[in-house]
């Protein structure tokens, strides 16, 4: 409770404003934010603070959201995180979308920590788009080796240090539409089982980037194509998303193992109700990625929750599922309870099938189902608290985040 005042008192010292701005749905639509609530202004009315009066220089245009929770992390055991999203613009608000940067910090007060940093970036007129993606993390995970090699109880635990750093430009060609290029580093430090446990190259019978306390380095160039109308990405009202990457890892660039990959993500969102602005909205997903060529690296396969931001497989652990090719599918209703916007739920239900043995790809899936509440934390971002709990045959997970899961 202490820590939940705390985050209201710090957020409503930061955005007292006036009521009167406006979040944009796309391009051209504005949904009024005068009417609706959120966590800032539960703050100022529980601490009695005014709202400041109007400055005369425009509305504000970078919103702040902070939220410091505790959380079980993958490889088991609770961790401290604290999650603070940035939505801004940098460009009139008419003609610019909203940009999103997000810090992720955590920590277990022992020998497991991670900083993830995750932007993505419009220019002024949504002339380019830039996605980073830098993280350091001292991240033991489970693993299952490939498709359904293992049964859930026959976990292996794997133990290393991992650095990421990927960045892409996309300039536009015409409304939504970009291309751009990318570069793309994994470094994966001293890959180790225990002592007591079976090697990796053992427990999966794959060659490539399973040997003992090895490094795995893979840096890639990549060709991108984006198709973006989502004018606020932390919590879409309508518009569609579509994304080719196309990365390659040549030898030049230090790799020992040359490969090829192919990811391929699209969503689309579709509202209930005309351009009232409560919410009502059926949010569909899905993403194909695939490996086309034999020498990959065991953890630079696709694996269910290793995509972009770490947000598929609700109702499973991460990297339950691995193989040479994965799709997932996924899809959410989303609906407001309140009027105001402050309280809301959703429903999802996903599935991915991946390719390995004893799973035949798009013949064998893996299903999962879940519900979640969303709260209003700030109503000028849009930026909801999202509690999700998800189910699947012999897993469960409840997870709290900043922000839409897509």
């Amino acid at each position: 409770m202490t820590v939940v005042l705390l985050t209201i008192c710090w957020q409503a010292c930061c955005f007292g404003q006036k009521p009167g701005n406006v979040l944009e749905r796309d391009s051209t639509t504005q949904a009024d934010t005068s009417k609706m609530l959120d966590l800032i202004d539960v703050g100022k009315r529980l601490l009695h603070i005014r709202p400041r009066k109007p400055s005369g220089t425009g509305e504000r245009k970078i919103y702040f959201t902070f939220l410091p929770f505790s959380t079980q992390v993958p490889g088991g055991g609770t961790a401290l995180i604290t999650s603070t999203t940035a939505g801004f613009y940098l460009g009139d608000r008419k003609n610019t979308h909203m940009s999103k940067l997000t810090f992720t910090p955590y920590w277990n007060f022992k020998s497991r920590f991670g900083l993830p940093i995750r932007s993505y970036i419009w220019l002024s007129k949504n002339r380019w788009v830039i996605s980073g993606d830098t993280r350091f993390l001292i991240y033991p995970q489970y693993t299952w080796g490939l498709g359904r090699q293992h049964k859930d109880h026959e976990k292996l635990l794997v133990n290393y240090s991992y650095l990421r750093f990927y960045q892409q430009a996309f300039k536009r060609f015409f409304r939504g539409a970009f291309a751009g290029m990318g570069y793309h580093l994994d470094y994966r430090l001293n890959v180790r089982t225990a002592v007591d446990s079976p090697s990796l190259r053992d427990y999966t019978g794959y060659a490539y980037g399973t040997s003992a306390s090895s490094n795995n380095y893979s840096s890639g160039l990549s060709l991108n194509v984006l198709f973006d109308t989502r004018s606020n990405s932390l919590n879409p009202w309508d518009g569609h998303y579509a994304s080719i990457q196309y990365r390659i890892n040549p030898s030049f660039l230090g790799n020992q193992y040359t490969w090829e990959s192919l990811y391929v993500d699209v969503r689309k969102y579709i509202r209930f109700g005309g351009g009232a602005p409560k919410q009502n909205m059926l949010a569909v997903w899905g993403y194909f990625w695939t490996v086309l060529d034999k020498e990959v690296p065991y953890l630079d396969l696709p694996s269910i929750g290793w995509e972009d931001y770490n947000r598929s497989g609700r109702g499973f652990d991460q990297n339950r599922y691995r193989g040479r090719n994965l799709l997932y599918l996924e899809a959410e209703y989303r609906r407001d309870i309140t009027q105001n916007g402050f309280l809301g739920f959703v429903v999802f239900a996903n599935t991915n099938s991946v390719s390995g043995p004893k799973s035949s790809f798009l013949i064998s899936w893996n299903p999962a189902v879940g519900a979640g509440i969303r709260i209003k934390m700030n109503k000028r971002s849009a930026t909801n608290i999202a509690l999700n709990y998800g189910r699947s045959v012999h897993h469960s997970t409840i997870n709290l985040t900043l922000g839409e899961v897509f």
